[in-house]
């Protein structure tokens, strides 16, 4: 089958290439924005792309044109294909019938973690010899890729509640049907297609109505909102994490401190002791999912928990850019307010509190919740814990703010500066950051190329060459 996709450098249409490729497929696609790094990695894979949407893409006569949610009416390609009659589908229906049809679909869904979880799961799968296939909305480290494709039985998905497509806005993962289903946490988010947290419970509840009486729903113990959610209706075995007599993670000793360390236990019997080098109390909630969804397909608890000493994480998951003169930076996907608390005080954890080792948080409030300024009054609380405060706000184009951030980020007081524009951003951090300091710079999309210029900034100022 020749499919053509049109918004194919998305993360989720660019692993969905990469699956259908890796199928035997031919694939061509395009996009508004082709460029790297998804251009080169597509290119790499044998897939021809086209930059824009020129209805004389429709010379290519592919038996089918699968549809990401990019993609509007008013497209010109996309009117020219419903004008003809040509036939086309969305990049989530393609999958479930094409590729998720048949397998064991392990699916990741929730407000935080879901990229980090999934990840944590096709490694746990991974190691225990069950060769995982995965399309997963990052690139998890310990394969070096987002998707792939293998004969295993098991299919490990990150299923996210956007919606699927301009003619299908149930959200995506009802396309999944998996058999065992994670349920991360559940707040308001996407408020540029959801009215209310109410409007995200239904499209949950969808999901659990598509797990099978035989499958898991692996849940958060700890979340009204998902509680809700399983009253509403639920058919399948229920494990919950993250409470008294579900999957807990405790101290491995008496005294001991929980976090590079933690003792798993499942209906208060312990079943093995994580060592890694991932910090953060959510960190161990999606830890306790992912051994709770990888028991479900016969992996033991205790060989999960040994598992997980080699989990590297996810790319843009408090990943370190380089460090100059004793300041290092960070890069991290955190762009919800929620996301947002808990990666600084994973960090604040990491490193303690001191004057000598201050977190300096950069952030572009960038996601389309963000734009529309719908979460802004929480952003002052989820940076209390940073030393000092750097805001970006775009003065125009499609990242372009419709709201005020130094107003809203007024509460913090001194400590917190607004800029609509990179270059002055950098020079102040490059100026207030002293040895011991840590740039946390958290964004869902590529930032100006912020952290190299901070790096070249700092080294700049002539505090020697970074790393």
């Amino acid at each position: 089958m020749h499919i053509h996709i049109l918004g194919i450098c998305g993360t989720f249409m660019g692993g969905l290439a990469v699956l259908a490729r890796e199928a035997g497929h031919k694939v061509t696609g395009c996009d508004a924005g082709v460029y790297p790094p998804m251009s080169t990695q597509l290119e790499a894979q044998g897939i021809e792309l086209i930059e824009g949407y020129g209805i004389e893409q429709l010379a290519l006569e592919p038996d089918l044109f699968v549809i990401g949610n990019v993609v509007t009416r008013g497209n010109p390609l996309m009117e020219a294909i419903l004008d003809r009659g040509l036939p086309y589908t969305s990049g989530p229906q393609w999958l479930g019938e094409h590729v998720l049809n048949g397998k064991w679909v392990l699916a990741v869904a929730g407000t935080h973690g879901k990229t980090t979880t999934s990840s944590m799961l096709a490694w746990l799968l991974e190691d225990a010899s069950m060769n995982p296939g995965f399309l997963i909305g990052g690139v998890p480290l310990n394969f070096g890729i987002s998707a792939r494709l293998t004969d295993s039985s098991f299919f490990v998905i990150e299923a996210d509640e956007y919606d699927t497509a301009f003619f299908d806005k149930r959200s995506k993962f009802v396309h999944y049907r998996p058999r065992t289903a994670v349920l991360n946490n559940l707040e308001f988010d996407h408020a540029d297609i959801f009215p209310d947290l109410a409007a995200i419970e239904t499209q949950f509840h969808h999901l659990v109505r598509t797990v099978p009486g035989v499958g898991r729903i692996v849940t958060n113990g700890r979340e009204t909102a998902l509680e809700r959610v399983l009253t509403r209706g639920c058919w399948s075995g229920v494990e919950r994490f993250g409470v008294e007599g579900g999957w807990e993670a405790l101290p491995v000793e008496q005294g001991a401190a929980v976090d590079e360390q933690f003792a798993v236990y499942w209906e208060g019997e312990r079943q093995g002791v994580v060592d890694w080098q991932v910090q953060g109390e959510h960190n161990r909630m999606n830890a306790l999912a992912a051994i709770a969804a990888a028991r479900s397909v016969g992996v033991p608890a205790a060989q999960s928990a040994k598992s997980l000493a080699s989990f590297r994480n996810v790319k843009r998951r408090m990943e370190v850019k380089g460090s100059v003169d004793g300041v290092t930076v960070y890069d991290d996907f955190a762009h919800h307010p929620t996301a947002i608390e808990t990666t600084v005080a994973g960090l604040r954890t990491r490193i303690g509190n001191s004057d000598t080792s201050r977190i300096l948080a950069v952030l572009e409030p960038r996601s389309n919740t963000m734009k529309l300024g719908t979460m802004k009054a929480q952003l002052p609380a989820s940076l209390a814990g940073a030393d000092l405060v750097f805001g970006y706000g775009a003065r125009e184009g499609r990242d372009k703010l419709g709201w005020n951030l130094a107003e809203a980020l007024s509460p913090l007081g001194d400590k917190a500066r607004a800029f609509d524009e990179i270059e002055p951003l950098v020079k102040a951090v490059a100026a207030a950051a002293r040895p011991g300091d840590h740039v946390l710079v958290m964004s869902n999309g590529g930032f100006g190329g912020v952290h190299q210029k901070l790096l070249d900034a700092l080294s700049a100022r002539g505090a020697g060459g970074h790393s």
